[in-house]
């Protein structure tokens, strides 16, 4: 209640201030029945300060790329982040280009053409040769860009998934559980009513499928081969989230969903690179500050959905390593069948 009556006395303030400025404009109008006439001198001052700020703006902006152009994207460690990254790329620039020259023009335009005593503005109403400049040049652009576009779309979102390597990300409040399939490479069946004690996951144990299959808390990919995730949800809809992967798929409660890619740079080469030891660095800084220990630099899959108030928490790590590291690791868990026979 409080805070809405201080929003409302601030309403109130600002609305009271606004009518003060129309008494006084109307007051100034009512003393001074005629206006003065706008000279050339004013014409130029007015054009020459939006010159100024709007050439000032456009620097700007060119700047604040400069200072902050290397947080809008980063390189992708996989495949399909490649392309992505590719095609935002190219619509920047041509954004970007398209921007700073219409800018530049629109106010040193606005400066040399402004207002003076003498001078009769061309009246034009129509032009084939500009209506056809700026509808053709346009139209290719955007036509190489959306086909360019579906490419890129078609090669992420449907590629071809023989031979990949099947893991299952599994979603409930608030944690990942991941689950590989094993020598087969084919995962069992699972259904929520089948969860019950160390089947967390609800997985048939009746299916010979699912004997082989393991079921881990901590995500292993192997360098260069395709990885096909699928991802169900056991209560609300969450969102798997790899932002270093360019991958993001929503998993729905009673919905199988599922997302390929092939990561390319395992998590020690990305450690190595000389601007993640400078982030690690600033970041390691802080946490001194604060007494904490100090951490490494590990790829991790989120929760992009607001999913509970648990919801900032909820991520599993994730290792990209070799594919013999991957085939050793893998080796070493253990698979469904003994874990339920353990129970």
């Amino acid at each position: 209640m409080t805070t809405f009556l201080s929003f409302l006395i601030v309403a109130l303030v600002l609305i009271g201030i606004v009518q003060i400025v129309r008494i006084f404009e109307i007051a100034s109008k009512l003393n001074k029945p005629s206006d003065k006439p706008v000279s050339d001198q004013d014409n130029k001052y007015n054009a020459l300060a939006l010159l100024i700020v709007g050439l000032g703006f456009t620097a700007f902006v060119g700047y604040s790329f400069k200072l902050w152009g290397h947080l809008i994207l980063p390189d992708a460690v996989t495949l399909h982040g490649q392309g992505i990254k590719t095609l935002w790329d190219i619509t920047g620039i041509l954004i970007l280009v398209t921007f700073f020259i219409t800018q530049t023009l629109l106010f040193v335009f606005a400066y040399k053409y402004r207002g003076r005593e003498g001078n009769t503005a061309l009246f034009q109403t129509h032009n084939n040769k500009l209506e056809l400049l700026w509808t053709f040049v346009p139209a290719v652009v955007l036509t190489a860009l959306i086909l360019f576009g579906l490419r890129t779309w078609n090669e992420t979102m449907v590629p071809d998934t023989e031979g990949a390597t099947v893991i299952e990300v599994y979603a409930q409040q608030f944690n990942w559980t991941a689950r590989y399939a094993g020598a087969d490479n084919q995962l069992g069946n699972a259904h929520y009513t089948s969860i019950g004690g160390v089947n967390t996951l609800g997985v048939d144990i009746n299916d010979t499928l699912s004997f082989d299959d393991k079921v881990v808390r901590e995500i292993h990919l192997p360098v260069g081969q395709q990885i096909l995730m699928r991802f169900r949800s056991q209560d609300v809809i969450h969102s798997a989230f790899m932002p270093h992967f360019n991958v993001q798929m929503n998993c729905v409660p009673g919905m199988n969903t599922q997302f390929a890619f092939t990561p390319i740079k395992t998590t020690k080469e990305i450690r190595e690179e000389q601007e993640m030891i400078e982030r690690m660095e600033l970041v390691n800084s802080e946490r001194a500050k604060k007494g904490e220990e100090p951490v490494e630099f590990d790829y991790v899959l989120l929760c992009n959905k607001i999913c509970g108030a648990a919801h900032y928490n909820m991520q599993i790590k994730v290792i990209v390593e070799t594919q013999e590291e991957y085939n050793a690791w893998l080796s070493e868990q253990q698979t469904f069948q003994s874990l339920v026979s353990a129970q």
